[in-house]
């Protein structure tokens, strides 16, 4: 059967990589068409001043097995590309909580009990609420927004801002009254309900192309397939037989095509196959959420107290200090999530304010010797609440749908791209 095959994937990001490696590894021949002149989509390494960046930076959890998984398939060694950290939720000089290496779920509801900065009431609502998740299998009858949820089963504003907030927007990137209860539900049910490891926090030491898509390439190479940069697809023709993919270097014919590009160019493409026009409908449909990473190069003595904590009540969310975790000393990177009012400032205005909190926050005398700050403006689709997001099969037999935005229960996470590359890949593989 795999002879049989060929698969034309359009998008080298996770999610077609995913399905890249995971075809190649069945023998199935795959060309991957990447209109970037890199890997990685929205998860891609940058050069800012002679300085490797991420666009974004993204934290993985212990409970995302896949994209752990797939890591170590391509060449990755989980123990060296990662700094591992256990749950820990810090909020400069205003909450903390901290997981114990205690068998699950004791290690949780301990957090719990013992975070610094609620009440003991508080705590014991935080833990009730857990409970009571738990008893209905983090499932609900019918979708309500996150911050509903929260105030149904007694959370404090003090205990939603310091601690369901921070979560909610750095798993969701959406604001709690328009979040998913059910998604975030269902990244709480995989992560603080799991085993102590699944709650650990994984941050990279590499860029994000090089953790896991450059190296999916060459897995892919080396297995016998074709991996194409700056090479966009033009047009899909669907054919009784397969699917024709028109590029600029020409027109090649596949059995199957996995479409894993932007939410945008998928739907411009699509927009060209009348059968697949109410897809295009609904992927435009879809509403998205911007997250700002700002860096800042300090002289190389500049730490943070942990290599990754949180501002409450200040433009900057999430910190990353990069000499601490990728060895960049000096190096901040601040991660503003969602829609804010910090959209209403420029690049130098935000980079000027993020520094001032630093000072304020941490005593930082010393000036940034530059910073740099990348906006994504739709980074990730909004997680709303009753979102429709497109199924993974089409009406084209065999042309399918990749990416973090389709059907599934987590967010955009590169897990859920992950999870979206090996289900469509899996779906080839299981066609008459």
């Amino acid at each position: 059967m795999a002879k049989e095959l060929s698969v034309g994937i359009i998008g080298g990001g996770y999610a077609g990589m995913a399905a890249a490696a995971t075809l190649a590894a069945r023998g199935v021949p795959v060309t991957v068409f990447e209109s970037a002149k890199q890997l990685g989509g929205r998860a891609r390494g940058v050069w800012h001043n002679d300085t490797q960046l991420d666009n974004g930076q993204h934290i993985l959890l212990g409970c995302y097995h896949d994209t752990l998984k797939l890591i170590a398939q391509v060449g990755g060694d989980v123990g060296q590309d990662f700094l591992r950290l256990p749950l820990q939720l810090t909020l400069h000089n205003r909450f903390e909580l901290k997981a114990p290496r205690l068998p699950a779920p004791l290690h949780l509801l301990v957090a719990l009990l013992s975070a610094k900065g609620l009440s003991l009431s508080e705590r014991i609502q935080a833990a009730r609420f857990m409970l009571a998740m738990r008893d209905i299998k983090f499932k609900l009858a019918h979708d309500i927004s996150a911050l509903d949820l929260l105030g149904a089963h007694g959370q404090s504003e003090d205990l939603i801002r310091l601690m369901w907030e921070p979560i909610c927007i750095s798993a969701l990137n959406t604001p709690t009254h328009k979040a998913s209860a059910q998604v975030l539900l269902n990244v709480l049910r995989d992560s603080l309900n799991g085993s102590f490891a699944d709650s650990e926090m994984l941050l990279p030491r590499l860029d994000f192309s090089a953790l896991f898509p450059d190296r999916a390439a060459q897995y892919v190479k080396k297995h016998g397939g074709t991996v194409l940069t700056s090479c966009g697809v033009e047009a899909i023709v669907p054919l009784d037989d397969g699917v024709e993919l028109l590029t600029a270097q020409g027109t090649q014919r596949f059995s199957h095509v996995i479409c894993a590009a932007s939410p945008a160019n998928i739907s411009r493409l699509f927009r060209a196959v009348p059968a697949l026009i109410p897809v295009a409908d609904q992927i435009d449909a879809i509403p998205y959420q911007p997250i700002y990473t700002v860096y800042l190069q300090y002289p190389a003595h500049v730490t943070l107290p942990h290599p990754m904590l949180g501002f409450d009540r200040c433009f900057a969310q999430w910190l990353f200090d990069k000499g601490r975790i990728a060895g960049q000393h000096g190096l901040i990177a601040a991660v503003i999530s969602a829609e804010g009012l910090h959209q209403e400032l420029d690049h130098a205005q935000l980079g000027k304010k993020v520094a001032q909190e630093l000072r304020e926050q941490f005593g930082i005398t010393d000036a940034p010797l530059w910073h740099k700050v990348i906006a994504e403006k739709r980074a990730t689709f909004s997680c709303d609440v009753n979102l429709l997001r497109p199924a993974q099969i089409t009406p084209i037999n065999n042309l399918l749908l990749a990416g973090d935005f389709t059907a599934g229960d987590y967010p955009a996470t590169l897990e859920g791209a992950v999870m979206s590359g090996i289900r469509a890949a899996n779906t080839i593989r299981s066609t008459p």
